[in-house]
């Protein structure tokens, strides 16, 4: 079995990372929703879990405090206290809505820590998109969503081939620095290299300087989006919309940028007619026609907390190499926070968005942002303690607006323990944050998975619909603005 482990890290201490996340104003939850397109055979995910999840130490584990440190301390685990399958009498009249009801009803217990921390729910429910529906709520502690969507990966096989682990996209970096500086002479490469570490020194200087002064005080515009004080501890509501990965890959191939580049100029189009509703008046003109004004305010400051893997290899790592001793890739949480700011306006163009998007991530990447922010955590949690690290992420959070996250997931079509997927929506609570939004790709579909306070987004799905058509708009000038190239 690919997830059968040669040893064991009993006793292993809880990571700096591990350690915020159970701090008392950051305790973080992951949920992962598998939509199923056939019904849920319990005993066979019973079996299926016994062969590997079964074999993860980090699940089949305790947290214990031994003196002042607190570890990894590996149990008898009963898989009954685990996997939940509640009693359904009958077909409820809105199967979807009782689907989000229950996974919203997580948000307002915390797991049993005398427990492995996690649990899967497995629902015989026929909703508008499954046929049944299987829930993960896993603490924030196990893993980060890179790990979390390798050990997914490792649970599952290609429908097409039921003994082959599903492939996931790789990274293909092409090193146009050295191709460039071949045809350069040696001074002018010499110099180039200057410049961009400069460069580079600079940017991060530059954002660790902000990330400093939102700590401090620098605060995001008060917004329809901004959560209040305590949004952490509010009961948070799941929904998510599935939209076409192929028409994600046109605007990524004709305007030459990458998948992340065309998401968070989605995400920026969609919060941006979403607040335009919000905010927008409507007046009468010569009496008979209504037109509709945009309203909203000048320079806006929202910016979106974005989770950046910093793990050596890029990207999702195999499970076996992410557990390996010696991998490259730990398993764990091994990310940095970056600050991202959002473009709140109406283009006319709406191919502005993922020019302004590629802009953002090219300067981002060309920073240490999310490495020093990482760093940093650690220093402070290593000094103060896990309480006062706690609180200074959270107040970082806090004073941004919204949570962004992508993660890649298999470019096929894959079967869990033999029940063919639908879909998969993961998605985060316990953060201070009243929006989260997730892209998870699978197969030829992108799902967007939102977590709300429904206190502050009382209507979630006007946001999804909002977001869906700015993939239309974006994806029909894209076509258009072909087109005309080919006619031309």
């Amino acid at each position: 079995m690919a997830m059968a482990m040669a040893y064991s890290r009993d006793g292993e201490g809880l990571s700096p990372a591990g350690r915020l996340f159970h701090s008392p104003s950051f305790n973080c939850y992951v949920i992962a929703i598998l939509g199923c397109k056939t019904d849920i055979n319990v005993e066979v995910i019973k079996e299926g879990l016994c062969h590997t999840l079964l074999k993860h130490p980090r699940f089949t584990s305790i947290l214990v405090k031994k003196g002042r440190k607190t570890r990894w301390t590996q149990t008898t685990i009963d898989l009954d206290n685990h996997i939940i399958v509640p009693q359904i009498d009958s077909k409820p009249d809105y199967p979807d809505r009782f689907v989000e009801d229950y996974i919203s009803n997580f948000t307002k217990t915390p797991l049993d820590i005398s427990k492995p921390l996690w649990e899967l729910h497995l629902l015989n429910i026929k909703t508008s998109t499954a046929e049944s529906v299987g829930i993960f709520r896993i603490h924030h502690s196990l893993g980060d969503g890179t790990s979390l969507i390798s050990f997914l990966i490792a649970c599952t096989r290609k429908t097409s081939d039921p003994n082959a682990l599903p492939t996931v996209p790789t990274t293909n970096k092409k090193n146009v620095s050295v191709s460039n500086a071949r045809k350069c002479s040696t001074l002018v490469s010499f110099w180039m290299s200057v410049l961009s570490g400069v460069s580079l020194i600079w940017n991060t200087f530059v954002d660790v300087l902000f990330l400093v002064l939102t700590i401090l005080f620098l605060k995001d515009t008060h917004t329809p989006l901004k959560g209040s004080n305590g949004v952490e501890l509010n009961t948070k509501k799941f929904v998510h919309r599935t939209v076409s990965m192929d028409d994600i890959k046109l605007i990524k191939t004709e305007m030459k940028t990458t998948v992340n580049d065309v998401l968070l100029g989605l995400a920026q189009a969609g919060i941006s007619r979403y607040l335009d509703r919000e905010y927008g008046v409507e007046y009468k003109n010569d009496g008979t026609a209504t037109k509709r004004k945009s309203n909203i305010p000048n320079n806006i400051r929202l910016r979106a907390s974005i989770l950046i893997n910093i793990r050596p290899s890029p990207g999702i790592q195999d499970l076996a190499d992410m557990m390996a001793e010696k991998g490259k890739a730990k398993w764990g949480n091994k990310m940095g926070y970056v600050t991202c700011p959002f473009n709140i306006v109406l283009h006319e163009d709406p191919l502005e968005y993922v020019r302004q998007a590629k802009a953002t991530i090219d300067r981002k990447k060309h920073s240490l942002e999310a490495i020093c922010s990482y760093a940093c955590a650690k220093l402070v949690l290593y000094l103060f303690g896990a309480k006062v690290a706690g609180a200074i992420t959270r107040r970082v959070l806090f004073h941004t607006t919204i949570a962004f996250s992508n993660v890649a997931g298999p470019v096929e079509e894959i079967s869990f323990y033999g029940h063919p997927v639908a879909y998969i929506a993961p998605s985060v609570y316990g953060h201070p944050h009243a929006l989260t939004i997730h892209f998870q790709s699978y197969a030829n579909q992108m799902t967007i998975s939102l977590a709300v306070d429904p206190t502050i987004i009382p209507n979630p799905y006007l946001l999804c619909d909002d977001l869906e058509e700015s993939l239309k708009l974006i994806c029909d000038n894209v076509v258009k603005k072909k087109h005309i190239a080919e006619i031309i």
